[in-house]
């Protein structure tokens, strides 16, 4: 699953905007009733150009126009039968509906205009997002993978969250960061990680290869930036690159200043996996691989193993608690990584008051199908 949160406008559907067409049409022989039936003295014309004004708020400029055009001619109409349309009065209400409406119907048009270039922005955005973030196979050998992408800016689709994954001899290797910056920069940042990451698989590095060949890709690509524009803020990419193990049913990881990642036994116990001497985020210099250990943890079929981006634990509600990601995990009691993304997501979304301050990634791994639950064997 590869969900992105969007503030995105929702349009009327046809039938609703069919019922909702009607409304103003109703109002423009509701106004010009009641003015016909009132005394001259009574001007309630005026009123019409409500027709138009609402008409724009849900429908383009060519049934806006026609809503305009018909409050005018009602204006003409109540003129002639109150005192004659040349009257002073009658003149100027009928040039005022005549003047706003022309105006709603140019509104529309520059309204319609930009939303359509923002949505093919959008769709650029999309398919800079299918090219950066590939959305992770459901299925890599015996792993099962769920994975979910929540943009914090409502009309983003992308930013400085990253991840990917790749088939290893005797396993997956995976990655999951964040960079440190904000706008296009950092979305350069993560394609330089994301890239890296994938050119070292065809050349079969060592775990901690692969790691020293990302930062130091970084790193150049950053100072390349502090060069080239004098307004860059050089940033830094937290990492957890790991290999999940076929064979000794185990995940051996790399931590670069990264939220350790979670381990939901099929007990229902929560472990993190916490490395002894997290190395520094990737960005702060030229490394080599003897820089980075290596850590092993068990993960055996039943368990789910939960990445994610400081986006999920720094999340907030409107009191400023931070989200409980490990009690979520504790208190979960349903099946598969699908299911736990699914609700996990709903989850925060809920805590965070529908909108969070920052991207979020979440990523969960199992080695089999079936309750994650359920088999308290011991380790």
């Amino acid at each position: 699953m590869h969900v992105r949160h969007s503030g995105r406008r929702r349009t009327p559907s046809w039938r609703l905007s069919q019922v909702l067409l009607a409304v103003p049409f109703v109002l423009i022989a509701t106004v010009a009733l009641i003015d016909i039936s009132t005394p001259e003295s009574i001007h309630l014309g005026p009123f019409l150009v409500a027709a138009p004004a609402l008409t724009a708020s849900f429908a383009g400029p060519g049934p806006t126009a026609a809503v305009g055009a018909l409050a005018v001619a009602a204006q003409v109409v109540i003129g002639a039968l109150h005192g004659g349309v040349g009257t002073p009065n009658h003149e100027a209400q009928i040039a005022a509906v005549a003047v706003i409406s022309a105006f709603l119907v140019v509104f529309r048009y520059a309204l319609d205009r930009h939303e359509r270039q923002l949505d093919r922005v959008r769709s650029v955005a999309v398919m800079a997002q299918q090219v950066l973030l590939h959305p992770l196979p459901h299925q890599i050998g015996p792993l099962s993978i769920a994975s979910v992408y929540i943009a914090a800016e409502e009309e983003a689709q992308i930013g400085g969250d990253l991840y990917a994954a790749v088939p290893t001899p005797g396993g997956t290797r995976l990655v999951v960061g964040d960079v440190r910056g904000s706008g296009l920069p950092a979305v350069d940042d993560a394609a330089v990680v994301v890239g890296a990451f994938r050119g070292a698989a065809y050349e079969n590095l060592s775990l901690p290869g692969a790691v020293a060949h990302i930062a130091n890709a970084s790193y150049w690509n950053m100072a390349q930036l502090a060069e080239t524009d004098p307004e860059y803020d050089e940033s830094f990419v937290t990492a957890l690159v790991l290999d999940v193990c076929e064979e000794d049913h185990s995940v051996r990881l790399v931590n670069c200043g990264h939220p350790p990642p979670l381990l939901l036994r099929r007990d229902g116990r929560v472990e993190a996996l916490e490395v002894r001497e997290p190395a520094l985020p990737l960005g702060f210099g030229m490394v080599s691989e003897n820089q980075y250990e290596v850590e092993t943890f068990g993960f055996h079929p039943g368990d789910l193993l939960f990445l994610y981006t400081d986006g999920v634990i720094e999340a907030r509600d409107r009191r400023g608690t931070f989200y409980p990601l490990t009690d979520r995990l504790a208190a979960w009691n349903g099946t598969g990584p699908d299911a736990l993304v699914e609700h996990l997501h709903t989850d925060l979304l809920r805590h965070a008051g529908g909108q969070l301050g920052d991207d979020a990634v979440m990523i969960a791994i199992t080695k089999a199908s079936g309750a994650v639950r359920g088999d308290a064997a011991s380790r």
